[in-house]
């Protein structure tokens, strides 16, 4: 039998955009559920953060370039930040959960998922800032 990785890949993205929710809807269950996905999202944005200072830094390598400034700071800052923000899922969820109980359905692989997308996007947006000066910066370079 022939292994498939495209597809083996495709089932593992699945698996982490599309969880199961928690089985229980009690508040220590719940929050199992979102601690037991933490792990992944900080190797998914931390991932995307990587590829955000690679890209960024052979940008400032191109001619005319654009500034690079590279703080640990302000990466710590933001993997903190990024985690205080996730924490909010599990607070929201559990809240809803007590508001309503079993009458709505969970909304934690939601609020994971919606999370998830906008921190990896959040992540990959000083290359969009980076490219837009390098535009900027190469017009003027070739106008001067």
């Amino acid at each position: 039998m022939e292994s498939d990785p495209i597809g083996g890949a495709m089932m593992m993205i699945g698996d982490i955009l599309f969880p199961n929710a928690a089985a229980r809807r009690s508040a220590l269950s719940i929050l199992g559920w979102w601690e037991a996905r933490r792990g992944t999202f900080n190797l998914i944005v931390g991932g995307t953060g990587l590829v955000t200072l690679l890209v960024v830094r052979l940008m400032s390598l191109i001619p005319p370039g654009v500034p690079f400034m590279f703080d640990w700071r302000v990466v710590v800052a933001y993997g903190l930040l990024a985690n205080v923000c996730y924490s909010f899922g599990f607070m929201l969820e559990t809240l809803l959960a007590r508001l309503w109980g079993d009458e709505v359905a969970p909304v934690g692989p939601t609020l994971f998922r919606h999370g998830l997308v906008f921190s990896v996007g959040l992540t990959l947006l000083p290359i969009g800032v980076a490219w837009v000066g390098y535009l900027f910066g190469a017009v003027k370079w070739l106008l001067s």
